[in-house]
């Protein structure tokens, strides 16, 4: 079996579907031309192959990284310039991923992992974009006069470990249009405001990321329960993870203050904690501290650290005495090894997902055990449980509602304070059609965290069912301000949102910016029923219906729980429009 190493190219069509439900001669003559005119000659010039042609897509590869990226960037430039005469409803665009990789030859094809994460890379592009992997970027960033971003590692399906991912920058700087500056932000925060990037794990020891990664989010909760502060997001600010980073080009890019950066070294029952608070924008050390204490010590830890940056920020001595009640999970555990089993279920749970649920589940429940006073490994399971319902569409709602229930009052009367408690009881009331308890238990959780992403976004599902639909935007924003680098759920909810304004055109341009449409596909077909786009409503209904071959209206409106049934029509007659069966 032949094998080389090889630049790969691929890309893919935006939007092709569509595309060609609109107009099927008139795209694929457009896409012909494009191809013929400007894409075939500027992977000849820079001494590429195209492997070959998949519809909407194609494969090249290059000798050259450099080749590659010179002939990718080039393309992009050359297709924009190209669609600025053309209507934007039938502007072809594309999207392309550059990796650099070992390949096995297979004829005049090419196989491989290699193929398989230059098509992952594409698939994470923009519209007009450019994604490459960090081999790509090694070999070229001294080379060439192009600008790219760092996005972090990134876990890519069906590819064993994570891959680094940069995205190019256009020559304006600007980065193409996505998560990282989809809508148009909230005006800066008038408080300090700061991220706290992934403490290192100088451990030497690879398994031991969870413990470094577990001090950084509950630094980054214990931070985001004061209200005088402004916290980035954990998904934000894991995307810097494993990098050497700028500190100045941090707070530019997540539009804040200051940066909490440090460093964790476990050895035996010794630990060495080190961190250091900067200001981001002249990059001045404003304070920093090194910690070397018993294993046992580590809440006590945490602690200091949050009340130095307090002080160095100049918080008032008032809200500092608020600290040692304002912990994340330290105030309920007392066990050492239950928050160690503790945090190794939250490592599970973020990077495998549904994959390991029953190894997350089983360390959950052994933190339980080891330590039956704490209160956050109850809330934790609690939302695990949800998820495997909601996310993870391994349990049907009936199976984990009382497990749910139980298991978060536990909780709060554990805990009263514990704000993951009291959002898993309003995400659940949510589904029980117990809208006022629901409101009343996310209002609870945000008096306690009003800095948490993810809870603004997921209290604003209920306050849209119960017709506060403005209400539950602008949570989407303040989210999305404190998490840019969010996950796809959150443009779910914000179509969701736009779409019982009747803000259709706008419910569609967020839904589109989701990397797994497939979640999306019922409210695709309502909105694009609304606008009148009657063929794509039709072909998003048939993908649904691949996926829910049992679904009906009829069924699917008995478990909705608007308030107002007038929001509940607008959906079903969406769907009736879009040919889902009654």
């Amino acid at each position: 079996m032949e094998r080389r190493l090889a630049a790969i190219m691929a890309t893919d069509v935006v939007g092709y579907s569509r595309l060609i439900r609109a107009d099927e001669e008139g795209t694929i003559a457009a896409l012909k031309a494009l191809r013929a005119d400007l894409i075939d000659p500027k992977i000849a010039e820079y001494h590429g192959r195209i492997v070959k042609l998949m519809g909407d897509g194609m494969l090249a590869e290059f000798a050259s990284v450099v080749d590659a990226v010179y002939a990718a960037v080039e393309t992009q430039q050359a297709v924009t310039n190209h669609n600025s005469d053309v209507p934007a409803d039938k502007r072809i665009e594309f999207r392309i991923g550059i990796n650099l990789g070992d390949v096995v030859i297979d004829g005049d094809d090419i196989q491989g992992d290699g193929v398989n994460v230059a098509a992952r890379l594409e698939g994470m592009a923009e519209p007009g974009g450019i994604c490459v992997s960090g081999m790509v970027y090694e070999g070229v960033r001294d080379r060439i006069d192009v600008q790219f971003e760092d996005l972090g590692e990134q876990e890519v399906k069906n590819i064993e470990r994570p891959v680094r991912v940069w995205r190019w920058l256009a020559s304006d700087g600007a980065a193409p249009k996505g998560p990282l500056g989809a809508t148009a932000p909230l005006p800066l925060p008038d408080k300090p405001s700061i991220a706290v990037l992934p403490f290192t794990n100088m451990s030497g020891d690879p398994e031991q990321e969870y413990f470094s990664d577990g001090i950084t989010e509950d630094i980054i909760t214990a931070l985001s329960k004061f209200r005088g502060f402004f916290v980035t997001a954990r998904n934000s600010t894991f995307t810097y993870k494993g990098q050497a980073v700028d500190i100045k080009q941090v707070g530019r890019q997540l539009d804040v203050g200051y940066v909490l950066e440090g460093s964790v070294r476990r050895v035996g029952q010794r630990i060495r904690v080190t961190a250091q608070l900067i200001d981001a924008a002249s990059g001045r050390h404003l304070w920093a501290e090194r910690y070397d204490r018993d294993l046992d010590d580590i809440f006590a830890v945490q602690d200091e650290v949050v009340g130095s940056i307090v002080h160095a920020l100049g918080a008032s001595d008032g809200v500092l005495e608020k600290s040692a009640r304002q912990r994340s999970i330290e105030t309920s555990v007392t066990n050492r090894s239950a928050y160690d089993c503790y945090l190794q279920a939250r490592e599970y749970t973020y990077h495998h997902g549904g994959a390991d649920f029953e190894e997350a589940e089983v360390l959950y429940e052994k933190a339980i055990a080891l330590d039956p006073g704490f209160a956050g490994a109850y809330s934790a399971l609690a939302w695990f449980h949800f998820m495997r319902f909601k996310i993870f569409l391994t349990a049907s709602f009936e199976s984990i509602e009382q497990k749910v229930l139980d298991l978060a009052l536990h909780s709060v009367r554990l805990d009263p304070d514990d704000y993951q408690a009291h959002w898993v009881l309003g995400r659940l009331y949510t589904h029980q059609g117990k809208h006022t308890q629901s409101l009343a238990e996310f209002e609870r959780a945000l008096r306690i965290n009003p800095n948490d992403a993810n809870l603004l976004a997921l209290s604003a599902d209920g306050l849209t069912y119960c017709g506060r639909v403005e209400e539950a935007l602008e949570r989407c924003q303040r989210a999305l301000r404190l998490n840019p680098n969010c996950p796809d759920w959150y443009w779910w909810q914000f179509g969701f949102s736009y779409f019982h304004l009747g803000r259709y055109e706008d419910a569609l341009e967020v839904l589109e910016r989701m990397t797994a449409p497939d979640a999306a596909r019922r409210l695709l077909a309502a909105t694009y029923a609304h606008l009148g786009r009657l063929e794509e409503a039709c072909a998003e209904a048939e993908e649904f219906m691949k996926a829910v071959p049992n679904f009906s209206i009829k069924e699917w409106a008995r478990t909705e729980l608007y308030t107002d049934p007038n929001e509940l029509q607008r959906y079903v007659n969406g769907l009736r429009k879009a040919g889902l069966p009654n």
